[in-house]
């Protein structure tokens, strides 16, 4: 089966999605472009996404309002234009990235922290930083998050006092925070009513359908050009990016049974790898910026998906 057909489920989701030439740039910049320096030739974009089948004219309209948007910074010298993140792209892709390729989460003490707003203050602001923070909702003004070694939101990697602005169980205009514990089964049930682990599953689900064949692929010896390999690799990420920024990263233990992140992060993990060496000969020989050819990636690149570089 050739390449083109292998990818067909991946081209086929990503042509279905909404707004999709905006968020599938910002996934380009997170995997090949932000580790390689930052910054990279219009042209170059131009030319990666059309071998995904956007066209020209698409693609210089999302990065024109990416930049409008503050989520891209555009340079443009003589006839060319060069695009890199802004401050808040940069702050945010810093965390999508933790979430995508990093490791397990620091260890859950067996405890849930709830958050109980209270009635004078600002209860918006106050639910809208425990949600960004990745706490779950179980009633409009109780928020519940697990407890981990570190004292971090095991969703965000932020620290309660970061959610809650260093309010204490004292505050009276802010929230209540509580520690409670209780059996597994009812941890798990309060960790269903917090969180549409549902709907996330499913979404893990359509990644294990889009991927696989992928997989399949490689282990039938199927060969990838560079840009091939390239394209596919992007691909992939931005359909697990799709699935793991709504996982609220419970413990293993809150999760319902038989819960599919840990195969969808297997499965995206290996076939990421193996297309990693084809896929940085094609950004080598081919991608630019301001200065030139890209920088090679750096170290932290080579962790990604517990890589050993």
């Amino acid at each position: 089966m050739p390449p083109a057909s292998i990818l067909e489920p991946l081209l086929g989701r990503l042509a279905a999605a909404p707004s999709r030439t905006g968020s599938l740039i910002v996934t380009i910049f997170g995997d090949a472009i932000v580790p390689r320096g930052g910054t990279v030739w219009l042209g170059t974009l131009v030319e990666i996404l059309k071998a995904m089948g956007v066209g020209d004219g698409v693609v210089r309209t999302a990065v024109s309002r990416l930049a409008a948007d503050d989520w891209l910074m555009r340079e443009k010298i003589g006839r060319n234009s060069y695009y890199r993140l802004s401050e808040k792209g940069r702050a945010t892709f810093a965390e999508a990235t933790r979430r995508i390729y990093g490791g397990a989460p620091a260890p859950w003490t067996g405890a849930l922290k709830l958050a109980v707003v209270a009635p004078n203050g600002d209860r918006a602001a106050l639910r809208g930083a425990l949600t960004d923070a990745g706490w779950g909702t179980i009633a409009p003004t109780v928020a519940v998050t697990p407890e981990t070694a570190s004292g971090a939101s095991a969703a965000r990697g932020t620290g309660v006092d970061d959610a809650l602005g260093a309010l204490s169980a004292e505050s009276d205009d802010g929230a209540l925070v509580l520690t409670a514990t209780g059996e597994p089964e009812t941890l798990r049930r309060l960790a269903a009513l917090a969180w549409p682990l549902s709907e996330v599953a499913e979404r893990y689900a359509q990644v294990v359908d889009a991927v696989a064949p992928v997989a399949d692929a490689l282990d039938g010896g199927a060969a990838f050009t560079d840009l091939e390999a390239l394209i596919a690799r992007i691909l992939i990420v931005h359909e697990y990016r799709r699935a793991i920024l709504k996982d609220p990263l419970l413990p293993a233990e809150l999760c319902p049974e038989g819960w599919p992140a840990p195969a969808a992060r297997a499965l995206c993990a290996g076939v990421y790898r193996r297309l990693v060496p084809a896929s940085e000969r094609w950004l080598d020989a081919n991608a630019v910026d301001d200065r030139g050819p890209l920088p090679a990636p750096d170290a932290a690149f080579h962790r990604r998906f517990g890589g050993s570089g």
